[in-house]
């Protein structure tokens, strides 16, 4: 059985939430909560598998619940609040502080039926299979054998994959990057589809570089980030271009980091940095090991300052890290690597 708490202020909301609920029997609803503080609590004497959390409540609000439960208990965090598009920044602020996804909160008729209910479970049985998941290992058909020889890029690059907590880390990370960046920047961070433009607006809005949604055909350019905007993986291909493929289908995490981090692994031939940030399970961890054995440098964010030791936690029991970092460290770490590997670029020019 799935436990499950609420925590809402709304009498009717709860109500709603409280019937998808008891409709699934797999599901148990565990407690309930009408604000932050008491959901706060209640985690101390009984924590639930999946929290459905409010984001706007009396005494304590869902962002900072989110981030007091996260850093106590190891328990999944699904933001359902009235309209996820009205509250953009507070979804992303709850997701950087460790929620993994967010939803509307359903509206039910009579019957039980009514709009939202199926996104809901959804939503729930997706992050239970992340719950239970194991990593991604690439088969020997997803090799480079028989595969065009990689295309030459004159673009040295920064992989970063993030989940749970991961949207203000990349915001940290970004900032501390400059505006003339000498290197593309390229982010998968696990987000429902339908929050990738605003996701991606909400980055650039607080970053110095322009921040894009990946597009199929897309190469890498000096300055700009690029972020998947699908629940397809994304993939960088031999011919040198970004693209979307929905295969492996049965992978849990969408967008996958391993798939798009191998996928570097196989065919990328210029200067490259991996980066693993705060997240839940071990989507990446593989993928920075695949890099680090190609000789790149590939760093993973530290226990203390992760939302969830999830991902970075893999990858360390992997050895797939060249290093360890706070997360305050990354972003200058990133900048001062772009800056030997732009001198290293000239010094190459001038030699030939």
């Amino acid at each position: 059985m799935l436990k499950i708490a609420i925590v809402n202020d709304s009498m009717i909301a709860t109500e709603s939430l409280r019937r998808v609920i008891v409709s699934v029997p797999e599901y148990e609803l565990v407690w309930t909560a009408c604000n932050g503080f008491e959901a706060v609590q209640r985690c101390s004497k009984r924590c639930p598998d999946i929290i459905l959390m409010d984001l706007i409540m009396p005494e304590m609000d869902g962002v900072e619940a989110t981030r007091r439960i996260s850093a106590e208990y190891e328990c999944a965090i699904l933001v359902v609040t009235a309209t996820v598009d009205g509250y953009t920044g507070k979804v992303f602020e709850a997701m950087g502080a460790g929620a993994l996804d967010a939803v509307n909160t359903p509206v039910l008729g009579e019957s039980g039926q009514g709009e939202g209910r199926d996104s809901l479970i959804r939503k729930i049985d997706t992050i239970a299979t992340l719950l239970h998941s194991k990593p991604y290992r690439r088969r020997q058909s997803d090799s480079a054998a028989g595969h065009p020889k990689p295309v030459t890029s004159g673009v040295p690059l920064i992989a970063i994959g993030a989940s749970t907590g991961g949207p203000s880390a990349l915001k940290e990370v970004l900032q501390a990057l400059p505006a003339d960046l000498g290197a593309a920047v390229a982010i998968v961070q696990h987000i429902d589809e339908q929050f990738a433009a605003s996701f991606t607006d909400w980055l650039d809005e607080h970053t110095p570089l322009p921040v894009l949604i990946a597009k199929p055909g897309d190469r890498f350019e000096p300055g700009t980030a690029l972020v998947c905007g699908r629940e397809d993986h994304l993939v960088f291909s031999a011919n040198g271009t970004l693209d979307y493929t929905p295969e492996p289908r049965e992978l849990a995490y969408r967008p996958s980091v391993d798939v798009f981090f191998n996928s570097l692994a196989e065919n990328y031939v210029n200067q490259l940095v991996g980066v693993l940030l705060t997240g839940m399970g071990k989507d990446g961890a593989a993928g920075l090991k695949a890099m680090r054995e190609r000789g790149w440098i590939t760093l993973a964010q530290d226990k203390e300052t992760c939302a969830v030791y999830g991902m970075p936690k893999a990858a360390k029991e992997l050895d797939a890290a060249t290093e360890i970092l706070p997360l305050g460290n990354i972003g200058p770490h990133l900048a001062k690597w772009v800056e030997h590997a732009s001198s290293r670029g000239k010094e190459k020019l001038k030699s030939g």
